[in-house]
């Protein structure tokens, strides 16, 4: 997708068409599928239940260093705001439907977003979680949608990028804190005897 200049937006994820007959299309919308960022190491893991699966299918290496643990914070910053920002913009001022799939504990992170009717809506946000069920008599974890929630665009994209300041005096008593920390530590001055 690209924007007036011709510039790349951004691919859209997945996009829906409505075609007549004859294949010709006649509406469309978006669907974004946001995965979420990992901090933390996976590939040694891995690696050590790749050398015995069977005997390491259950191994717990949570209390291990770097635990892989989701980055809420860096993904909807780094990814799901520009997103909406860029491709989001551009289907908004088409008048097109978008939505976004998204993780429930991911979606739970974000500001408290203002619904509205599916009618209304410009936005739907589809929540899924893993759900443990039982197939073939073994317990499996399946993905499954566990809510839709209906947005206008505008306010959904405000509600995300519009950061909820802290206080001030905290911030100013952090820097005095550190200031005080570097006067208090006088500088080191050395002569060099022999620099070069």
């Amino acid at each position: 997708m690209n924007d007036a200049n011709g510039k790349s937006a951004g691919n859209i994820d997945v996009v829906l068409v409505a075609y007549d007959d004859a294949g010709k299309v006649l509406d469309f919308g978006a669907l974004e599928i946001q995965a979420v960022y990992i901090s933390g190491n996976v590939r040694d893991p891995f690696e050590y239940y790749m050398k015995d699966p069977k005997a390491r299918a259950r191994m717990d290496w949570s209390d291990q260093p770097n635990y892989p643990r989701p980055d809420y914070l860096s993904s909807s910053r780094k990814r799901l705001a520009p997103q909406l920002l860029f491709k989001g913009g551009i289907l908004h001022s088409w008048q097109k439907k978008s939505a976004v799939a998204l993780n429930k504990s991911f979606f739970d992170t974000l500001p408290r977003l203002t619904q509205v009717s599916k009618s209304k809506a410009d936005m739907a946000w589809l929540i899924y979680d893993l759900t443990l069920t039982k197939v073939d008599g073994q317990e499996r974890y399946k993905l499954t949608k566990i809510d839709e929630v209906f947005t206008e665009f505008e306010p959904a994209l405000l509600s995300i990028t519009t950061p909820v300041p802290g206080k001030m005096d905290d911030f100013m008593k952090l820097l005095q804190e550190r200031l005080d920390e570097q006067l208090e530590t006088p500088p080191t001055n050395k002569t060099i005897e022999k620099p070069f």
